[in-house]
């Protein structure tokens, strides 16, 4: 698959992938405050199954890389404005985001929603958020279908999940709701802290997550070459590889994505 890539990028003379050739430098953008899929260690290098990704495909495109954080109100702008090549940062597929970028396929990864809560709050569904504050990212894509669905609910914004977990502690909200895999991971990695807490799955629809390029971009040699690059990941197992090293445990749809690609 790598040679394949490789010769694709040779032949190719046109739109973004030329930009990045000829600069050497594959501008991605990703998240920095994510765990496990983009965050920074204390001494500044930002990490996660993401950034390996990402260090992959610059890798088969014989360019260095260069990491552009973003947060989830400025990651399209970045990518509009034409500042990042590309953008690998836990971007759920919505109708709303397909009108703004153009979303990549095969999708590389994808997540339910769920909510972490004390055990004794008794929240087992979108039901027992009724009448009750929840936490949520303040773009996130679920918050109006908890809303519509959970009478009387109230919405508490919050910018990341660390202020998220904050605002649990405190008791400004009854739950934190998000993607069940990064919940999965606030609590594999800290489970003394979380020992009263539990996850429980949201009836939602899963959405699958994708890598965003420009509108346009998506059937030139740059968006043909991210497909190939996203297919050989779940061919190969090495999104499974990563999911592994940065989560713990493997997903069924990552797993199911797999075996489909054999």
């Amino acid at each position: 698959m790598a040679l394949a890539v490789a010769g694709s990028v040779g032949t190719a003379t046109a739109g973004v992938l030329e930009d990045v050739k000829a600069r050497g430098e594959l501008i991605v953008g990703v998240k920095a405050d994510t765990p496990p899929y983009g965050y920074r260690l204390p001494a500044g290098e930002i990490v996660g199954m993401e950034l390996d990704l990402a260090k992959d495909l610059a890798d088969r495109l014989g360019v260095k890389l260069k990491l552009w954080p973003v947060s989830p109100d400025s990651r399209l702008q970045f990518l509009e404005q034409g500042q990042i090549d590309l953008l690998i940062a836990t971007l759920a597929v919505t109708d709303e985001r397909r009108k703004r970028v153009a979303l990549v396929e095969p999708f590389y990864y994808a997540s339910g929603i769920a909510v972490i809560a004390k055990r004794e709050a008794g929240v087992n569904g979108i039901g027992d958020l009724a009448g009750k504050p929840f936490c949520a990212l303040r773009d996130a894509y679920f918050r109006d279908d908890i809303l519509a669905r959970a009478g009387g609910s109230v919405f508490v914004p919050v910018r990341n999940l660390d202020e998220g977990r904050a605002a649990l502690a405190e008791g400004k909200c009854v739950g934190l709701a998000d993607e069940d895999v990064r919940l999965i991971h606030t609590r594999n990695s800290a489970a003394e802290a979380w020992k009263d807490y539990r996850i429980a799955p949201l009836d939602l629809p899963l959405l699958p997550w994708a890598i965003a390029v420009r509108t346009g971009e998506k059937d030139t040699p740059f968006g043909k070459l991210v497909s190939a690059t996203v297919t050989d990941w779940h061919k190969s197992g090495k999104l499974l590889e990563l999911e592994k090293k940065w989560l713990g445990e493997n997903t069924k749809w990552l797993s199911e994505a797999h075996e489909r690609a054999k």
